[in-house]
């Protein structure tokens, strides 16, 4: 049902408690998501702004009948036209089928795409306006954030009602009944939202940069950021935007991380002794390790995007290295992360190459090689543990 955010503005979305995977599987959501949803109530027009995922199309449009006549809405704007966001459109249509759709161009090429419907389309572009008699909505197309459709929304409400309906931006797959920022728990959100961009994001670093210029050029105020997942920025938008600037230059924090797979816990052994070299060598270095196998593989991505230095360790097998390793490399290669250290490590038995291929990998991802790593037989003694905290040592001071 919906829920009254200003004097103007009501969310309509849906709070999926359920969802633990997202893009497929390809994005773990522990904290399940939303899809907001925005019905805005001027005083000469209505518009609803997005919709929400394909599966609680039904749902979406009972509970909009529910509070209004579906006749009242003048038209729906489409910030991104992704499933997630553009789902529950084609049940919406068959009750307004007429009712314009404002969208990017490449909006409305992706809308006809996923639905073969020749709807009212109306096409944007930055700086073309919709008036709804007291309130304004300005249009800021924001390519590759992260569509190619992609836009934002800036509203003017009036007096303290200025809000940036930002789409994917600044959000987070975050589910809470409480919509603002200042009634949930800011650290674990922030957390959400540093996993949302380092895994989604952080490839158009580049463009979110320019865009975050782009708007605060407008000088125009911000009373609120309602992203299209998780929570709304009312009382930290600032704080949100200072982050996302950092997140986009090349992010780093002191920290080192390991990630390898094993098979008969060599490379395990190698990976611990790694770690007490580099904690020796540098106290103050963040040190963390993920079995690449067992570990969820966006929160070890979001451990990459923070570290200044990254380790990859694998046995060899089949003349290569275990299959886990080239998910991670094939993940890292896709985000581009940059300005980043890295080398490798791993067991052997009788052949060998896993450290060398894993090498040309990390290469490949645009990662700075800092060693040519470092290759052990068979179990790793004493003598060889001793030699691999020597390797962390010496990668740290590389690292530093």
């Amino acid at each position: 049902m919906k829920k009254q955010i200003s004097d103007h503005v009501w969310w309509t979305g849906k709070t999926d408690w359920e969802l633990n995977h997202f893009h497929g599987q390809e994005y773990s959501t522990d904290k399940g998501s939303s899809y907001n949803s925005y019905l805005i109530k001027g005083k000469d027009k209505t518009v609803l702004m997005d919709t929400v995922w394909l599966p609680y199309d039904k749902e979406f449009v009972n509970n909009l009948k529910k509070d209004m006549d579906l006749n009242e809405i003048d038209a729906i704007v489409m910030n991104h036209n992704e499933i997630d966001h553009s789902g529950a459109l084609p049940e919406l249509m068959q009750q307004i089928p007429n009712v314009p759709i404002y969208c990017t161009k490449k909006g409305e090429e992706i809308l006809r795409g996923h639905y073969h419907q020749d709807w009212n389309f109306v096409n944007v572009k930055t700086g073309d306006q919709l008036d709804l008699g007291d309130v304004k909505l300005t249009f800021i197309e924001a390519p590759m954030l992260h569509w190619p459709d992609t836009m934002f929304t800036y509203m003017d409400g009036g007096e303290k009602e200025h809000i940036l309906f930002s789409n994917d931006g600044f959000g987070q797959h975050y589910a809470t009944e409480n919509l603002f920022d200042d009634k949930v728990d800011l650290d674990e959100v922030m957390h959400e939202a540093m996993k949302y961009y380092a895994n989604i994001l952080n490839l158009y670093s580049s463009q979110v940069t320019k865009k975050i210029h782009d708007i605060l050029a407008m000088n125009v105020p911000v009373d609120m950021i309602a992203p299209s997942h998780g929570i709304l920025w009312k009382k930290y938008p600032e704080k949100i935007i200072s982050k996302y600037l950092e997140w986009a230059d090349a992010y780093q924090e002191n920290q080192i991380t390991i990630v390898y797979d094993t098979m008969w816990n060599s490379t395990r052994a190698m990976a611990e002794a790694i770690a007490d070299g580099i904690r020796q060598e540098s106290p103050e270095t963040t040190v963390k390790l993920f079995n690449s196998s067992k570990e969820d593989k966006n929160d070890i991505m979001t451990e990459i995007f923070k570290s200044k230095a990254v380790l990859l360790g694998s046995p060899t097998i089949n003349y290569g290295f275990l299959f886990s390793l080239g998910g991670i490399l094939e993940m890292a290669k896709g985000l581009r992360f940059k300005k980043k250290k890295a080398a490798a490590f791993g067991s052997c038995g009788w052949s060998g190459g896993s450290v060398k291929q894993l090498t040309e990998k990390l290469k490949e991802c645009g990662f700075e090689i800092i060693s040519d790593g470092l290759e052990m037989k068979w179990v790793p003694d004493q003598k060889a543990l001793d030699e691999a905290r020597e390797f962390g040592r010496a990668f740290a001071r590389k690292a530093a």
